[in-house]
This record gives structure tokens, sequence and C-alpha cells, in this order.
């Protein structure tokens, strides 16, 4: 699955650091999801959506 994480995190001009302590999970996580080895659990993905006031749908993209 793709997603924007990175470019919405990098609008912010948050470091993956940032991001992992804000979601409560690993840096090595949210590296993971970035780069699409890792698809997060429904909750993740739900908090992520809400951090970054968007639909699942607007962050995560099938391919």
């Amino acid at each position: 699955m793709k997603n924007r994480l990175k470019v919405l995190r990098a609008e912010r001009d948050w470091s993956q650091a940032d991001l992992a302590e804000r979601l409560k999970v690993s840096r090595q996580s949210v590296n993971a999801i970035e780069t699409g080895k890792y698809d997060p659990s429904l909750p993740l993905a739900f908090k992520i959506a809400e951090l970054f006031e968007l639909s699942i749908e607007q962050i995560f993209l099938h391919d």
C-alpha cells in the first residue's frame, strides 16, 4: 500500500522521530510505514489520519 506520510510529514517540517513521538510509536515504525514495508494497524491508521486532519483514504493509497 502506498502512502503520503513522508510528504505530509515534510510539509510540517517534522522528522520521523517527531512523528513517531506524536503517534507514540518507534521511529523505525514510521520509517517502515513510509517505505511500504509495513502497513499500520487500523487504530494507528486512524491516529495518523486524525493527526494530519485527513481521511485514511487521503493518506493511504491502494496500488
